[in-house]
């Protein structure tokens, strides 16, 4: 199996089976979905209908990031991917997409490491990652075509736009002294530790609800007091140093602004996808 979808829920109401939904209409059948559900009190679990496709778990937990850690052992796809209640997949083609890019990078490797001449060995673990639509600004979000140092410090890719392999999330868990940034932690430890290959897929993956746990002002916060202790452990003094001095230098907090703002939004990522040269398609509006 290629894909396990996991979908954290709490009392998320229609927005659960709007989800499950999207998941369902999709034309490439190689998934299975996880709800894992924190004993929610709304009905919402009881109106989605348990399959072959879908495995429902219900269960006390410690928060959304300890839910998701449980719903990983409870997943056999090969890449897994963290849809939240509300987001949706972008069209009906979206994972038949994504699974012929895992399948290009699969050959890519294959070819360049001649592991077809040795058949234990395995592939090396690999995060494919793509571009969101915002729902909130209407704006076509394209994440970073290259990851290094600086786009681990400013700019990953939204985690809903993030398929993990599995052995990944496997091997080491999301931290939950983190209740905000953990899925960002998460990410650092696999560039840096784990080593992991990041591709970038030119297509649209989510459209994304936004305004979630982590952007309510308490949680903004705390977000920002996480990303400082998080960046200290994983990159020098010096490149923290510089990092910041080119976000102060290039008026990162108007760029910020300016992002989040209805008004100037898509101005500003077309902008951003010209820096990057990158492509992006043009997905069906959800």
């Amino acid at each position: 199996m290629t894909f396990s979808i996991i979908v954290v829920s709490y009392n998320a109401g229609e927005k659960l089976q709007k989800t499950i939904e999207s998941i369902r209409r999709q034309t490439e059948k190689d998934y299975e979905i996880i709800v894992q559900d924190g004993l929610s009190t709304d009905g919402s679990v009881g109106k989605i209908s348990v399959g072959e496709d879908l495995k429902l778990f219900i269960g006390e937990d410690a928060g959304i990031y300890d839910a998701m850690n449980r719903a990983v052992s409870h997943a056999s796809g090969r890449y897994i991917f963290f849809l939240n209640c509300g987001d949706y997949f972008v069209d009906e083609e979206t994972l038949a997409r994504v699974k012929r890019e895992i399948a290009k990078s699969d050959q890519t490797v294959t070819l360049q490491g001649g592991l077809g001449k040795r058949r234990k060995t395995q592939l090396p673990p690999r995060i494919f990652y793509g571009n969101i639509k915002e729902r909130a600004t209407g704006a076509h979000v394209m994440s970073n075509p290259k990851i290094d140092d600086f786009a681990c410090y400013r700019n990953v890719p939204c985690h809903q736009a993030c398929f993990y392999d599995r052995r990944l999330l496997v091997k080491r868990g999301f931290r939950l002294c983190y209740r905000v940034r953990a899925d960002y932690e998460h990410f650092l430890w696999c560039y840096y530790k784990a080593h992991a290959s990041m591709v970038y897929m030119p297509l649209t993956v989510v459209s994304y609800e936004g305004g979630g746990f982590s952007e309510n002002k308490g949680n903004k916060r705390r977000s920002a007091v996480e990303h400082k202790h998080i960046v200290q452990k994983y990159m020098s003094r010096g490149q923290i140093f510089k990092y910041r001095l080119f976000l102060f230098m290039t008026l990162s907090r108007l760029r910020t602004y300016a992002a989040s703002n209805e008004k100037t939004a898509r101005v500003y990522q077309k902008l951003k996808r010209r820096i990057y040269g990158g492509y992006l398609e043009s997905p069906i509006d959800v």
